[in-house]
């Protein structure tokens, strides 16, 4: 893989300098899929994928999309996170390295997220029980048949969606021309990872308020995730400065918990924690043929860099690169992944490297 002079990438960023939210408003829609089926065996008959685009597809002589740039989100989060200022005011404006009005920018909102089908809607326990393999169906899908998508110059994800994006390139190698998983590691669910997502499962499904999922208030055992959740999000660097004493930090701890139980609901809490027992990419990595760049960050708690797991296995993908971004004052642990600044230099030597 040629590597582009540091001039040259430096060069192309001096052009992605432009003022916030200086970007067309992104476009909501519905795509209905018809008789979906799960990997579990359930099926329904009529599965709801929301999403957002900004831009509008661009086509080459054969009628094929040449500019389809595919994003998603992580674990508990939707399609919108990626309009925060941090993300989009970074890479969709003019100039920048997501231009919208040179990409067709699609931001789903994952299976058991956001406003597409889940289990709050109305099943609760009854909903098919997903997998990240059957959320990356979906999206192809949504892509394909709703619209009229068949190739991706870039498809890239953040922690749920960089698993997601590891298991787009096996399972759709010719789909597009680069990828760029962000805050994830290309093997199963394991170690810290896991323990932290089962503490959740079993405060839920130990609680006598869940009633198997039934329960009409969500019951108590859903702040437990919600805590769990604000302990592995961020570094404790940060968690230190925003709260220097006890009194402080309880206060930060239960302002997170209220919010998240404004809109959280129990029954989608351990459905989007149980997906991942179906994520391995790990026998399948010779298969991913694009260009792919995986940014993972220092002070991340989830996929810390000392495991050594991402530096082994990146060498198993014919076309792969691997960054850690150092810790600083501007990471936020796990959640740097939607800092765009951090990482953008990146993105930008990945477009240019899988041009063909």
């Amino acid at each position: 893989m040629k590597t582009l002079p540091r001039l040259l990438v430096a060069g192309l960023l001096l052009a992605f300098r432009v003022s916030a939210a200086d970007y067309p408003a992104p476009v909501e829609g519905d795509f209905v899929l018809k008789d979906f089926k799960f990997a579990s065996g359930e099926s329904l008959p009529e599965l709801r994928v929301h999403y957002r685009t900004l831009g509008v597809p661009q086509r080459d002589a054969a009628g094929v999309v040449r500019n389809a740039v595919l994003i998603t989100h992580g674990t508990t989060g939707s399609g919108a996170q990626f309009l925060a200022p941090t993300f989009a005011s970074e890479l969709f404006g003019p100039g920048q390295p997501l231009d919208a009005a040179k990409y067709f920018i699609v931001l789903p909102d994952a299976i058991g997220h956001g406003k597409s089908g889940k289990p709050s809607d109305g099943l609760r326990a009854k909903f098919p029980h997903y997998g990240y393999r059957d959320m990356v169906g979906a999206q192809y899908r949504l892509l394909t048949e709703g619209l009229g998508v068949s190739h991706a110059r870039l498809v890239m994800g953040t922690s749920m969606g960089g698993m997601h994006t590891w298991l787009w390139g096996e399972l759709h190698p010719d789909f597009m021309d680069a990828l760029l998983p962000l805050a994830s590691l290309p093997t199963q669910i394991s170690g810290r990872n896991r323990v932290w997502r089962r503490m959740a499962i079993d405060a839920i499904r130990g609680d006598p308020e869940w009633q198997g999922g039934e329960y009409r208030q969500q019951p108590q055992s859903l702040r437990t995730g919600a805590q769990m959740l604000y302990l592995m999000s961020s570094n404790p660097v940060v968690r230190q400065t925003e709260a220097p004493s006890l009194a402080q930090a309880d206060a930060a701890l239960d302002a997170f918990v209220a919010n998240y139980l404004k809109t959280g609901d129990a029954n989608d809490f351990l459905y989007a924690l149980e997906a991942s027992r179906d994520y391995d990419p790990g026998p399948g990595l010779e298969k991913i043929t694009a260009p792919l760049l995986a940014i993972n960050f220092a002070d991340d708690l989830i996929n810390p860099p000392e495991l050594g797991i991402l530096e082994r296995e990146i060498k198993r993908v014919a076309r792969g690169r691997a960054v850690t971004i150092p810790c600083s004052d501007k990471t936020r642990g796990h959640g740097s992944h939607t800092i765009a600044a951090l990482w953008k230099a990146e993105l930008v030597r990945l477009l240019a490297e899988a041009i063909k």
